[in-house]
């Protein structure tokens, strides 16, 4: 398929976007950018938080671990252990953390560690936040702009770093204004073409293949890649640990997210926000499940066409195309070019919303927790302005920076990365958050905080590294998230002193 054509789709596809950018940010204001002028209509904001949390690593790379007995440590359906916990962590946010937000009338979500707390773990709070949505989106990011790189721009001659630099201005133009008021949109639309995207691909394969759901789903069976328990309690992806992994994850990726939450605080009233959670954990857990179906049809495609796979490689025609790799391959080069096409747009459309709403997050909660200028007196609305567009625009060039450290690392599934990477940083706002909720304990001032902060993923670090030593074999997986935040939540109590 000609890689032009291609390119021509993906502008053609961003012009849509500016398109409505300009029309949903016309009068726009910074309460307009920051949490929507509080309009939101809330079936709009669970339908497009669904692109958001799956993004091009759901897309992509979940497919990719159906067959994969290695990188990210995931065989079969395994990763579904995890979308379970997610409902049992959604809940606690509708029904625990809502409530807070709302009766605090929060902008960002980090002011209630000030209100409980005190300016320096509001301040901690921000920067971990900071830290954990810029490394997070930029993985996500990596990830798509990499398989865009490999199968289009890389032919046509253009840099890693070119195709980088426009990805991240086209962001940077269609949320100029609008922020948040323009994304509720902008997601929505871009949510609906990568769930389209999906069922034709899978409506396609299954076509080609003469296979029902039922079929397909029985052949997977025969050959082992439905698996979906793991009982070796020493393995990372051991059922209980990834169920209660899930339940974190989803509490401190979405519920202490000041990116999520800051589109869920721009509904109008709490039991609406808190029908958008319930609303959006019920389509997350469907979705997730059709993109493991899909990871397992596209391994029983490649088999019918002759690629080789013995657990670790998926050998087709000289190259392995395990992981990663899988679902571009097939759907560019080994199916009809409107499906190529289909699958770019769909590709494209799990991109925008990973990244479009972390630069606004990362905009915000720079603008609002760290500088302050919400609360500065005679600080004009224009002087608001100019501070938050500076701040844009070098959030968007930190993006660059990332990105490009992604690109010298690599991985053949960054989905590992990113929520190894999460259990580090997640893990002090899930311990700062925890003890403001379930103690009424004081914290004195001071950058104690701050240092307990710090301190817990060192050592959650240094566990890591050794736990299969010190403890025959047991490897951590994704309950590092929970260790970090037990830790956090140790270190403050240990300075902090009974409410007065």
């Amino acid at each position: 398929m000609s890689p032009i054509l291609l390119f021509i789709f993906v502008i053609g596809y961003f012009l849509l976007l500016l398109g409505v950018a300009y029309y949903t940010s016309r009068n726009a204001t910074n309460e307009s950018f920051f949490i929507g002028n509080r309009s939101s209509n809330w079936m709009l904001v669970a339908f497009g938080m669904i692109g958001t949390s799956l993004s091009g690593v759901t897309f992509v790379s979940v497919p990719g671990t159906v067959g994969n007995l290695s990188g990210a440590g995931y065989q079969g359906f395994g990763y579904f252990q995890v979308v379970l916990g997610y409902i049992f962590g959604y809940a606690a946010i509708a029904f625990i953390l809502i409530p807070i937000y709302y009766k605090l009338r929060l902008t960002s979500i980090y002011h209630y560690l000030e209100q409980r707390f005190g300016k320096e773990a509001y301040k901690t709070g921000a920067l971990f936040f900071i830290l954990s949505r810029t490394a997070g989106a930029t993985a996500r990011l990596f990830l798509v702009i990499n398989v865009l790189q490999i199968f289009i721009l890389d032919q046509m001659g253009v840099p890693f770093i070119a195709t980088t630099a426009l990805i991240l201005l086209m962001i940077l133009l269609y949320t100029f204004e609008g922020g948040v008021k323009t994304i509720v949109y902008t997601d929505m639309l871009q949510t609906s073409f990568m769930l389209i995207g999906l069922v034709i691909c899978l409506v396609y394969i299954l076509s080609t293949m003469d296979l029902s759901m039922t079929s397909a789903f029985s052949i997977m069976n025969e050959k082992g890649l439905t698996r979906l328990f793991n009982y070796d309690i020493n393995s990372k992806s051991y059922f209980l640990k990834n169920l209660l992994g899930g339940a974190v994850i989803a509490i401190a990726m979405t519920g202490l997210d000041q990116e999520m939450m800051q589109k869920n605080i721009s509904v109008s009233n709490m039991k609406d926000s808190q029908k958008n959670i319930m609303t959006f954990t019920i389509t997350m857990v469907i979705v997730n499940l059709l993109f493991l179906f899909l990871g397992g049809l596209l391994y029983l495609y490649m088999l019918d066409k002759g690629a080789l796979y013995d657990g670790k490689q998926l050998l087709f025609q000289g190259k392995n195309v395990i992981g990663d790799d899988l679902f571009p391959t097939i759907a560019l080069f080994h199916l009809p070019p409107a499906i190529g096409i289909i699958f770019i747009i769909a590709l494209i459309s799990a991109l925008f919303p990973s990244a479009d709403g972390a630069l606004t997050a990362l905009t915000s909660t720079f603008c609002i927790d760290i500088l302050g200028i919400r609360r500065k007196e005679g600080l004009s609305e224009a002087a608001q302005k100019k501070t938050r567009i500076f701040v844009h625009l070098s959030f968007a060039i930190i993006f660059l920076v990332c990105i490009m450290i992604f690109k010298w690392i690599d991985n053949k599934s960054i989905i590992g990365i990113i929520l190894d990477l999460a259990g580090y940083t997640y893990g002090p706002l899930l311990g700062l958050f925890g003890f403001g909720i379930l103690t009424k304990r004081r914290l004195a001032s001071g950058y104690r905080v701050t240092a307990i902060c710090l301190i817990a993923p060192a050592l959650c670090y240094i566990l890591s590294k050794n736990a299969a030593t010190w403890f025959n074999g047991y490897s951590i997986g994704f309950e590092m998230l929970l260790i970090n935040g037990l830790l956090t939540f140790l270190g403050l109590f240990m300075i902090s002193t009974k409410e007065s």
